[in-house]
């Protein structure tokens, strides 16, 4: 059609006279950051936040580091004084012992220990998974627990010459590193102090050092009796946090916005987009940054191996039985939340959908598991730097606030130039080509204040389904 032949205004000319309808610059990077929103924030007078604790004696992490030389694993030899005997040993000693160690491949299924054996070596797990099991009163066999990568067994046994307490079976097939009890045996005949620490340890039972320590009291006595006396300890180095940072330099030239700001203001969209981008590093930091993240600082008890690989309700159960003191939520990637509604939907227990932050939120035992994509996934590498599988996650279980002596974040009470709770924009100046910078700071922190106010599931496998037909 030709435009003598059009009877009326065409809608391409009409378009050039109209207004059109603009949102605001939308930005695919954007998450619910579930986890700055539950965290309960303390806003600090100033920049340290220090967590004071009743003494305890804490020593060490329950697992053995190694590293690979030449294709095949080594025991690290620093990383044997988690061996309570060997904690002052010289490293000589270390390396000596660690030379002992030999490796073993293992298959899914085979049994690696039987209860009742003599315990003949140490086994470290270099790769892999592995169940304890052992006999009940009644003759049925009792999960004990799931080990995995690093942990060892059995120490007592094999320091103090005994029958191994337990029967380990291998879930996955692995590697380990395994010593024989002659190597230690020749390392404490050649070195007193190995000996004399050996000998002191076989004495205790082979008991670890761990926990507050205790406060004398007396209950339940009748008549006059001398009541004990006594007072509470303190750490004397309590753990200090000092605020961190995400910082960017935000450049708008003036022109733009002078000329083309309008109905929209230039400086403030590109503002509000860089502040967005703040606030997912942010999160990021607060579960991943080797210091303080969150994964990188659950106590060795509090750490739980998945069963099967799959997250299940069990599974989910057991974090539960590390933090049951008022635990709050659960937090998840994504896809390990769906594998868990998989494992529920397969048992026939579909989890309860609650409205948490004005979304619809899967829960266990009324406990809300909340997504986030900054949980670490797939990557090949686990939140402590050893090797992972490819399609494995973790998933973190906390208790909140200051009050119930759990998870809190940290900000500064107050910034020069807030725009947000401790998030600041300052004005730079405009230099010689009519560029305005502007510094945006985020300054935040997390502390965990009691060990057992957070535990990890670790291992959970996502790739696993199952077919309904």
């Amino acid at each position: 059609m030709t435009v003598n032949d059009r009877l009326s205004l065409s809608p391409d000319a009409a378009r050039q006279l109209a207004t059109a309808t603009k949102t605001a610059p939308q930005m695919r990077g954007t998450t619910p950051r579930y986890l700055l929103r539950a965290l309960p924030w303390v806003d600090l007078k100033s920049g340290v936040y220090r967590v004071n604790r009743r003494r305890t004696f804490v020593l060490g992490d329950d697992r053995i580091a190694t590293h690979t030389d030449g294709g095949s694993p080594r025991v690290v030899p620093g990383d044997l004084r988690e061996l309570p005997y060997l904690r002052d040993a010289e490293e000589s000693c270390l390396s000596e012992l660690a030379n002992a160690f030999t490796e073993v491949r293992f298959e899914s299924g085979q049994v690696l220990a039987q209860e009742g054996d003599p315990a003949e070596r140490l086994w470290i797990i270099v790769q892999g998974r592995a169940e304890k099991r052992v006999t009940g009163r009644y003759g049925e066999e009792q999960l004990i627990e799931v080990i995995g990568d690093g942990q060892f067994f059995d120490l007592g046994a094999w320091s103090r010459e005994e029958a191994t307490p337990y029967r380990v079976k291998a879930l996955t097939p692995g590697t380990a590193l395994c010593a024989e009890r002659s190597a230690l045996a020749a390392l404490a005949d050649r070195d007193e102090g190995v000996r004399t620490s050996l000998t002191a340890y076989a004495s205790s039972n082979g008991e670890r050092p761990g926990g507050e320590v205790p406060v004398d009291l007396t209950a339940g006595h009748v008549g006059e009796p001398d009541l004990p006396a006594t007072y509470v300890d303190y750490e004397d180095a309590p753990r200090e946090y000092h605020m961190t940072l995400a910082q960017t330099v935000l450049r708008v030239h003036t022109r733009v916005h002078d000329v083309y700001s309008g109905d929209v203001d230039q400086t403030r969209q590109q503002a509000l987009l860089t502040i967005e981008a703040l606030r997912e590093r942010q999160e990021s930091a607060l579960l991943n940054h080797p210091e303080f993240g969150l994964f990188h600082n659950v106590a060795p008890g509090q750490r739980v191996q998945t069963r099967t690989g799959s997250p299940t309700p069990d599974d989910l159960d057991e974090l539960l039985s590390r933090v049951w003191k008022q635990p709050s939520f659960f937090l998840a990637h994504p896809k390990a939340i769906a594998a868990f509604g998989r494992e529920c939907t397969r048992r026939g227990v579909p989890p309860v959908t609650d409205s948490r932050f004005g979304s619809p939120l899967l829960t266990w035992r009324g406990v809300p598991l909340l997504p986030s994509d900054k949980v670490p996934f797939g990557n090949g590498v686990s939140s402590n730097g050893s090797a992972a599988a490819v399609g494995t996650t973790e998933i973190l279980l906390m208790r909140m606030g200051e009050a119930d002596r759990g998870v809190v974040g940290l900000r500064p009470a107050e910034v020069a130039d807030e725009v947000e709770p401790g998030l600041s924009m300052r004005n730079m100046g405009t230099d010689q080509k009519g560029i305005t910078s502007h510094l945006l700071t985020a300054y935040f922190n997390t502390a965990v204040l009691v060990e057992d106010a957070i535990a990890v599931l670790r291992n959970v496998e996502v790739n696993n389904y199952h077919d309904y037909s």
